[in-house]
């Protein structure tokens, strides 16, 4: 919408999944591409083609290639087109929890990425740190963009303390995201509801976990929201959850947008005591951090905030103070300034 709205002419290209939702109506081009396969070697490979097909007939100004896995096909137009190409990473791809356990598959995103991201005109990433080692591993520089939200209203309610605390994890269901640690700790937290709000690969297994400890009552699938009703989930929360696996660098420098989500809605939030959260920590105060990832030591900090009424409060005025700077408003100007090439 930043760029549309700084008059640029967007097209939005992804995939069509088995379980995709109706696009939403948005001002500028988006388009699906069908695959006949949805994960492993096979999809990946049929998506590049398709991809490289539709960027091979639709000529464009500048293409931006969002993540290793799209940047192969974006790469080959360049080469025969010399259409620049900005390099979008939202993560540090060949150190993600699901490359970082297949040695082999790892190597081979490694060895794609060293030879195609410093060919980028432009790369940028989510967070400082992982500018830095991902400058330093390929031999580029890397702007930050971080993954802000826009400003909300100051008018919307502080949760209120009255009745059950609703504890929120918002986003993909994934591997590494400690969510079968919050779904253990929820076993000695009597009072509280833990709301799993997104899709993933482990959400079966997530729900299989939950039935076998008898937390049904306590822990609620919400399944995917689009972004644009995310908010009426995220202001009735008391606590946001972000917690992260140290299973590979990606994770161990990641910037997470649930994280100023939170503080955008004034709703505190534990994060993994990881260089970025803590960076934000000692600049605003908006967290409870946490050292290790454990049920017993996540479910004792969760009751001594809730015991500990005055840090609560604290915590939710220092979240209305770092909204104020933590918003995409004052953030997409460093992405407009990247696109004038």
């Amino acid at each position: 919408m930043s760029l549309f709205t700084a008059g640029h002419q967007v097209w939005l290209v992804g995939r069509q999944k088995k379980d995709s939702l109706a696009l939403p109506d948005r001002p500028y081009q988006q388009i699906r591409l069908q695959c006949s396969t949805q994960k492993g070697k096979t999809f990946y490979l049929e998506y590049n083609l398709r991809l490289l097909a539709f960027l091979f007939w639709h000529p464009c100004d500048i293409i931006n290639a969002v993540d290793l896995d799209t940047l192969l096909p974006c790469s080959l137009i360049k080469k025969w087109r010399k259409t620049p190409i900005i390099y979008d990473a939202h993560e540090y791809f060949s150190q993600t929890a699901e490359v970082v356990r297949r040695p082999k598959i790892q190597k081979a995103w490694e060895e794609l990425a060293l030879k195609l991201i410093p060919k980028a005109n432009r790369c940028y990433t989510v967070g400082p740190q992982l500018a830095k080692i991902m400058g330093k591993a390929y031999g580029v520089h890397f702007d930050v963009v971080r993954n802000l939200p826009m400003r909300i209203p100051s008018s919307i309610p502080y949760h209120k303390e009255s009745g059950k605390k609703i504890i929120l994890y918002q986003g993909m269901l994934n591997e590494g995201r400690g969510l079968e640690t919050a779904i253990e700790a929820m076993q000695h937290l009597n009072g509280f509801e833990l709301w799993l709000v997104g899709n993933g690969d482990i959400k079966e297994a997530l729900e299989k976990k939950v039935r076998a400890l008898n937390l049904e009552e306590c822990v609620l699938f919400h399944g995917f929201i689009p972004p644009d009703h995310l908010k009426d989930f995220t202001q009735q929360a008391w606590l946001g959850l972000n917690l992260l696996e140290n299973n590979g660098l990606s994770y161990y420098y990641s910037l997470a947008n649930k994280a100023f989500d939170y503080i955008q809605y004034g709703v505190p939030s534990i994060q993994m005591a990881f260089p970025e959260y803590q960076a934000l920590q000692d600049e605003y105060d908006v967290f409870e951090l946490l050292d290790e990832l454990d049920a017993w030591v996540l479910a004792d900090k969760i009751k001594q905030l809730s015991t500990n009424t005055k840090r609560y409060r604290q915590l939710q005025v220092n979240c209305s103070i770092a909204a104020k700077e933590l918003n995409w408003e004052k953030e997409e100007k460093k992405l407009l300034e990247i696109y004038t090439l």
